[in-house]
Formats: C-alpha cells, sequence, structure tokens
C-alpha cells in the first residue's frame, strides 16, 4: 500500500477535503522504487478508470519525469471538492490505494485556478 505524504505540511489533503471549492485541480505526485514502476501504472490505471465513473469528474493526465526519473504528476480535473471528496473516501478506492507498491509515497493535494491578467484564465 502507499504512503501519504502531504505536499503542503500546513494545509494536507485531508484538510482540504473539508473546503467546498468549485471546481478544482488535483496534482498528486508519486515517488517510486525504479522496479516498481510497472506496478504503480498499473494500479493508477486501475484507479483512473473507476474515478472515471465517479459524479463530477472531469479529466486526468499522467506524467513521468524524463531521464529516468522515478517521479510521476498526476493532474485531473473534478467539478468540486465535494465530488472528489465522495470518490476519495469511497470504500472501493480506500481498498484500491492496498493496490499500490509499497515503495510509493504518493502526494495529493488540491488547487483552485487563479485569474492573471494576459496569462491565466481563472474561475
Amino acid at each position: 500500500m502507499l504512503q501519504l505524504k502531504p505536499l503542503d505540511e500546513q494545509v494536507p489533503i485531508f484538510q482540504q477535503l473539508g473546503a467546498e471549492v468549485s471546481p478544482v485541480v488535483l496534482v498528486n505526485v508519486f515517488q517510486v522504487a525504479k522496479e516498481d514502476i510497472p506496478a504503480l501504472k498499473e494500479a493508477w490505471e486501475a484507479d483512473a478508470n473507476w474515478m472515471k465513473k465517479q459524479p463530477g469528474y472531469i479529466s486526468t493526465q499522467l506524467h513521468q519525469g524524463i531521464a529516468g526519473s522515478t517521479t510521476f504528476l498526476n493532474y485531473a480535473l473534478w467539478e468540486s471538492s465535494a465530488h472528489f471528496r465522495a470518490a476519495f473516501n469511497h470504500p472501493e478506492f480506500q481498498q484500491a490505494l492496498a493496490h499500490y507498491p509499497s515503495s510509493t509515497v504518493a502526494s495529493p493535494h488540491l488547487f483552485t485556478r487563479l485569474t492573471v491578467p494576459n496569462l491565466c484564465v481563472g474561475p
């Protein structure tokens, strides 16, 4: 089973799950041992296919660091933090976390888009 490590020690994912924000972006950074990469990708794919069927899910994309990196980044869009919270706390999803290799450290964090004139379109 994977280990959870906060991306932001001051505001971990479990605290974020209590916020009501729409829409949200999930960024999840994974660290894994090189030999466990295939198992990580398999577990992530199963989770992504399950999440895809949940209310409020919009999209996801998995990235891998280049040049032999064992760091992965998942970027997922959700209609709201409430939708993500329901999916994240669902017993099926929580049980699926056991399928990740034990070398996996995940750092999930929720974000909202910001408006920066002439650069970024916000909510």
